[in-house]
């Protein structure tokens, strides 16, 4: 069985304006490195919130390790999103909070990984290449420096799979080019990475598969 698995997955919204998505049914493996490409509204962000179970399908079956979408008790939830790492396209960090704050709080939400959650924080921003900028704010922080923070926070509690939706959008093309390098070695460490773009020519150099959204189906490449 596959890391990730979704089967015949649909969520529509009620009302118009927001394309959901249909019928989608595909698996990703250990290590592997995926894009999801498509327009703006094509569903990639639904599809990243059906994932992580921040909205559940109308429709079909999502399955992570061992855990079953329709079978997951409310209880259990928490445990299913501890192996997801959610890179958020709006960056969702606290503004008046640190960057080490920012990733301490996420690191104290796991207590079943060695090492104190400040410990933790600061190898991981070291990772990322925030050490000098670990008591700035985020309104102290460029654009990719956000981006680093988000994805350091994102992988404080070593995740299996890598969540990241439109991670180089708003970035000029030097900063990008940092970002996408750093998700190539995130991947490379062995984690999955499963990146949402309407921008795949950023991601040129990752050796990637891709898959294709277009109103919230897919398509063949």
């Amino acid at each position: 069985m596959g890391l990730l698995k979704l089967l015949n997955v649909t969520f529509q919204y009620n009302g118009g304006g927001r394309s959901g998505v249909y019928g989608v049914s595909f698996s990703v493996e250990p290590g592997e490195f995926i894009l999801i490409v498509g327009k703006t509204g094509a569903g990639k962000t639904t599809l990243f919130k059906l994932i992580s179970l921040e909205i559940a399908p109308t429709a079909g079956e999502i399955i992570l390790n061992d855990f079953r979408s329709r079978e997951l008790k409310p209880k259990l939830l928490p445990q299913w999103r501890r192996r997801l790492g959610v890179v958020y396209q709006d960056f969702r960090l606290l503004r008046d909070r640190s960057a080490l704050d920012n990733v301490r709080l996420a690191a104290a939400c796991e207590r079943n990984l060695s090492g104190r959650p400040k410990a933790r924080a600061l190898k991981v921003l070291a990772r990322v290449g925030l050490s000098h900028k670990i008591h700035s704010r985020p309104d102290q922080l460029s654009a990719g420096e956000q981006q680093r923070a988000v994805i350091a926070r994102a992988l404080v509690n070593e995740p299996f799979l890598l969540l990241a939706d439109e991670p180089v959008s708003n970035l000029d093309r030097e900063t990008a080019a940092g970002i996408v390098e750093l998700l190539q070695k995130v991947n490379q460490s062995g984690t999955a990475t499963l990146v949402a773009t309407h921008q795949p020519e950023r991601f040129e150099s990752c050796k990637s598969r891709m898959i294709k959204l277009q109103d919230g189906r897919l398509v063949e490449p």
